[in-house]
């Protein structure tokens, strides 16, 4: 297996970083599980202008960017759901609800943010002022017109309880929060199609696979220890084989995201979220100098050619379209080989980062477990541990331009 020379010293430092921070991950294995009761974590109040992260709101690093005002006669007024959570007062000085309308994440957040208040403070609840904004009372480009930010203060109004309370918003899973003034707190989230692409490499609940003796299943009927169709590297080039699924890194299979189609010249179209690996190769006729590449999937163009399965042999196929489109469930297996072929396209199990060995190589340990213990007999719903934790020590330890353009926070 070939290593980027440049990522190479940073993926060692990666592993060695994982192997420290083993212990706090200790009694949770492989697998989606309960681990060890953790120690209640000491909470520092945020000082009066601070942020955090500590970025600008509007950048890739918090909120992101805004994506136009929203109005009740637009069509994303539908992105907007009203929140009735009883444990939360909101102002609603405007008296048409606006303050209660806003996305499901901020709606989320918000909502756990509001336990916390009670639980630091008995008998006190979390407050809104203000929501979505539809009278134009912020700068142009606010994320309140677009129902992702909030005002927030306590019920009880106690100005001296502010800087904890933004510190618990931050523990709330916002994405921006910020100590604005003595009065109140603002906080704010990434758009709903943001987060679409950040929850990992992942395929919708029709998507198929192709089982050993040729029978096909979509992805959501496929269970850990079924062999599927997908591929081997270790000669340079793409054999088509029967690849173990060991576990799932992403398992959600209620939800509605956006997916990138990718449509092709002999009709075998895939559908992926846009931080999914894909591989691309050379159109030409004769084999590429590096065999195929891997690239994300909203950076694949018409024109390319990706790889399509053809019995047991690898084919080029030409790239006609490629569009987005809503589905609904969130797949994203583990082969043993780090390859999976889905409605006869080959592309990686892995997704976020842009270097597939890289990724095959991290993820080495978690296949050797399900190698050596058997695969997973229990999905619970949601991001597996395992890149979850590589997520965040990647942040720390690899160039940001290796990762997908809408950000680091997308699950291997």
């Amino acid at each position: 297996m070939r290593i980027h020379s440049r990522l190479f010293p940073a993926a060692v430092l990666l592993l060695l970083l994982l192997l420290l921070l083993a212990p706090a991950s200790e009694g949770c294995g492989p697998g989606r599980g309960y681990g060890k009761r953790r120690l209640p974590k000491k909470l520092i109040p945020l000082a009066l202008k601070q942020f955090s992260p500590n970025v600008a709101e509007k950048t890739l690093g918090a909120s992101g960017r805004p994506e136009g005002k929203i109005t009740r006669s637009s069509e994303r007024f539908k992105e907007l759901t009203p929140n009735y959570n009883t444990d939360i007062i909101f102002k609603d000085e405007e008296d048409t609800g606006a303050d209660r309308l806003m996305t499901q994440r901020c709606k989320d957040k918000l909502n756990s943010l509001a336990i916390s208040v009670m639980n630091m403070w008995p008998g006190v609840k979390l407050r809104v002022t203000e929501g979505w904004d539809e009278d134009g009372h912020h700068s142009e480009d606010s994320l309140h017109y677009e129902g992702r930010a909030v005002d927030i203060t306590t019920s009880d109004r106690d100005r001296n309880k502010y800087a904890m309370l933004a510190r618990l918003a931050v523990e709330a899973g916002f994405d921006w929060v910020y100590y604005e003034s003595k009065a109140h707190v603002h906080c704010s989230v990434k758009s709903e199609h943001s987060v679409a692409a950040k929850t990992g490499g992942c395929f919708p609940a029709d998507a198929e696979v192709t089982l050993e003796g040729g029978v096909t299943k979509q992805m959501r009927d496929l269970r850990p220890g079924e062999r599927v169709l997908a591929s081997s590297t270790s000669d340079g080039r793409h054999r088509l084989l029967y690849s173990l699924v060991l576990s799932f890194l992403d398992l959600q299979p209620n939800v509605t995201k956006i997916f990138t189609i990718i449509g092709t010249s002999t009709g075998r179209n895939i559908t992926l979220t846009s931080a999914h690996l894909i591989f691309v190769t050379d159109c030409r006729g004769g084999p590429n100098r590096d065999g195929p590449r891997t690239t994300f999937a909203s950076e694949v163009r018409p024109g390319q050619c990706i790889l399509t399965s053809q019995g047991t042999e690898a084919t080029r196929a030409v790239v006609t379209f490629v569009e987005e489109r809503p589905s609904t469930g969130l797949y994203a297996p583990l082969t043993q080989h780090g390859s999976v072929v889905v409605n006869s396209v080959l592309a990686s199990c892995y997704a976020a980062l842009d270097n597939h060995h890289l990724a095959h190589w991290v993820l080495a340990p978690l296949r050797f477990f399900y190698t050596l213990m058997g695969p997973a007999e229990q999905q619970t719903d949601g991001v597996h541990w395992y890149p979850w934790l590589l997520q965040r020590v990647g942040g720390m330890l690899l160039d940001p331009k290796h990762f997908h353009p809408l950000g680091i926070e997308q699950g291997l």
